[in-house]
């Protein structure tokens, strides 16, 4: 069944992978794991728009799909839309008697609501609104709390083209009953600026609620976050009652934190979350598993030191960098606040071993979830993402975040056993990934290109007008 959707106006790259990641963890493609849903935009409607089409298996699923959603203001099945009130209310004249009838009996409570997209209207001209509507016949009683049914009006007409939203040809107005709704509390409740514990790099909660549905966090799944820092990721999947393990290289992160009250494991106490199983201190690129383990995780969650804000580091330091071979020994009296060296870490060895990590510890059908970086306006062509054997890359979404960068949530799902032969492979794809497409992504590069003075940009490279990025019509 076809059904409305209106997204926020925010995050537009994020909007359609977010509903089809939601979509498919409430059973949507079942019968299909290949399939994806159906799109279509209102007449004359600009892509960026926040009203879109969606064709959903199920009342049951839209509803899922909704509540859960981080951009998804509300689903609805639409009975009417219409260039003026006119022609809305021929529609709802029109729309089948059966499927209102239900919601409209007398031992039933409603709301009605108006909503706008591009203007403001006041509290007397939504009533007006709300008074027009009396040809629907309701016979159930008004209750503004706690209703039994909701249903919206929603007005978009012509606004300023200045305002940097998506150009609206005509006024166009929908009437529907919402089958769900995001939480709206949800933000403000994780918002870090009321976090107990934060680091330098923590993923703001929108973000990171976002990435817990591209990966499709659910009760009884087990979550890894190999460089978990304050934890904010894992806050997200365990709000969805995922259970969360993390590691970090920095054991003063993970272990001590600023205090028996501030650390990683207080910012779950503060929430009520679940703690996660562990907290470990391990290298990306020397992974602490046994050998032979593999497939233990449904979902690894994660955003890779690229080297802007903090670059990565490795197990390393002087004693390997002078060329001894092999592990240093700690005396037992230093044992207890040893903070082991480290050496610089390139994104393109970490990206690597990402994904090898990845392949050897999902499931089949796991996802893996994490943030890729990308120079903007370098006049390579369209940009080439790491690959591997295992993985299918189901989503690409940019998020713009200066003039010279962004970074693309990229969404992979296991598709294969790892085996000898496709780590092989996975290598060979690297190196050639390593050297035909990125050179920035070796250490302090991509920190360079995106802090360097204009002038010492190439001639190529440095931004015009033109070339500047845009946030749907308006420059940010």
């Amino acid at each position: 069944m076809w059904y409305l959707c209106v997204f926020y106006h925010r995050l537009l790259d994020f909007r359609k992978p977010e509903v089809e990641s939601l979509a498919d963890l409430f059973g949507a493609f079942e019968s299909d794991r290949e399939k994806s849903l159906e799109w279509k935009l209102p007449e004359n409607y600009h892509t960026d728009s926040p009203f879109h089409f969606v064709n959903l298996p199920s009342e049951e699923i839209a509803r899922n799909v909704a509540n859960r959603s981080i951009l998804v203001k509300g689903i609805y099945e639409l009975w009417g839309e219409g260039n003026t009130y006119e022609e809305l209310e021929d529609a709802i004249k029109n729309y089948p008697g059966e499927r209102k009838l239900p919601y409209l009996t007398p031992d039933s409570t409603f709301k009605i609501s108006v909503d706008s997209f591009g203007k403001a209207i006041s509290f007397q001209e939504q009533n007006g609104r709300i008074q027009s509507l009396s040809y629907i016949p309701f016979k159930g009683r008004v209750n503004l709390k706690n209703p039994d049914h909701k249903f919206c009006l929603i007005e978009n007409d012509k606004y300023d083209s200045n305002n940097g939203l998506p150009p609206i040809l005509h006024r166009r107005v929908f009437f529907g009953r919402e089958v769900g709704a995001a939480d709206r509390k949800l933000l403000p409740t994780y918002q870090l600026k009321s976090r107990n514990y934060l680091g330098p790099t923590a993923m703001d909660a929108e973000m990171a609620f976002l990435m817990a549905n591209q990966a499709q966090a659910n009760p009884g799944k087990l979550v890894y976050d190999p460089f978990v820092g304050t934890g904010s990721i894992l806050v997200a999947a365990a709000h969805y009652k995922a259970m969360t393990m993390g590691a970090d290289i920095d054991i003063r992160v993970v272990r001590d934190g600023r205090g028996p009250d501030c650390n990683v494991w207080s910012n779950f106490k503060q929430y009520g979350l679940p703690s996660p199983i562990s907290l470990i201190r391990a290298d990306n690129g020397l992974p602490p598993w046994r050998k032979g383990l593999k497939e233990v995780f449904d979902a690894i969650i994660c955003d890779p030191p690229y080297g802007v804000r903090a670059g990565g580091r490795k197990s390393g330091g002087r004693k390997l960098l002078k060329g001894v071979i092999g592990p240093y020994t700690i005396p037992d009296d230093k044992r207890t606040d040893h903070i082991p060296s480290t050496a610089p870490y390139s994104l393109a060895e970490c990206l690597h071993d990402l994904l090898d990590l990845a392949a050897r510890m999902l499931v089949i059908g796991g996802r893996l979830v994490y943030f890729y970086p990308s120079l903007r306006d370098d006049n390579s062509g369209s940009p080439v993402f790491p690959e591997h054997p295992c993985f299918k890359l189901v989503a690409v979404s940019e998020q713009i975040l200066s003039f010279r960068y962004s970074r693309i949530l990229l969404t992979m799902v296991k598709t294969e056993t790892y085996t000898e032969d496709i780590e092989l492979a996975a290598r060979i794809r690297h190196l050639e990934f390593k050297e035909n497409h990125v050179k920035w992504l070796e250490e302090g590069n991509l920190h360079s290109a995106v802090f360097c003075p204009a002038q010492d940009l190439p001639n190529d490279t440095k931004m015009t007008k033109e070339s500047k990025p845009r946030y749907r019509g308006k420059y940010v």
